[in-house]
C-alpha cells in the first residue's frame, strides 16, 4: 500500500494481471495498475477518449474474485502513452460505487501488500 499526501485514499498495486472489461461493448479494454476507493490506473490496450465516462467490470483480488466482480462507472482524468505500442497508461475516478465495492475496496487497498 502506498499513501501519497496528495491522494485522499490509500492506493494499492495490483499484483499479477487483472482484467478489466467495458460492460457496454463486453469486451477487455486493458488491465488494473492500481487501485484505491476513489479510483485505479489502468493499462489499457488503447487510448481512450478524454474525459470519457465508462462502465467498467474488474475481478478484485480478493478471495471472493470472480463470484462478486466490482463494476463501477469511472471517469477519464488524465492518460498517458505507455512504452509498449497502442497501450496507454490511464487514470480513473470512480463514480457512484456500490456500498459492496466501497467495502471490498477500502479493506483491499488498506491491506499490506504481498
Amino acid at each position: 500500500m502506498s499513501h501519497d499526501p496528495r491522494r485522499r485514499q490509500p492506493r494499492r498495486a495490483v499484483p499479477g494481471r487483472v482484467e478489466v472489461i467495458d460492460t457496454i461493448l463486453e469486451e477487455p479494454v486493458g488491465h488494473l495498475g492500481n487501485l484505491s476507493v476513489g479510483g485505479m490506473l489502468m493499462m489499457a490496450n488503447r487510448s481512450l477518449p478524454d474525459d470519457a465516462l465508462f462502465q467498467l467490470r474488474f475481478n478484485l483480488p480478493d478471495g471472493v474474485g470472480a463470484a462478486q466482480p466490482i463494476e463501477v462507472g469511472a471517469h477519464v482524468l488524465w492518460q498517458d502513452k505507455a512504452g509498449a505500442p497502442g497501450q496507454s497508461w490511464i487514470g480513473l475516478r470512480f463514480l457512484g460505487l456500490s456500498p459492496d465495492a466501497t467495502v471490498r475496496l477500502r479493506a483491499w487497498a488498506a491491506q499490506a501488500e504481498d
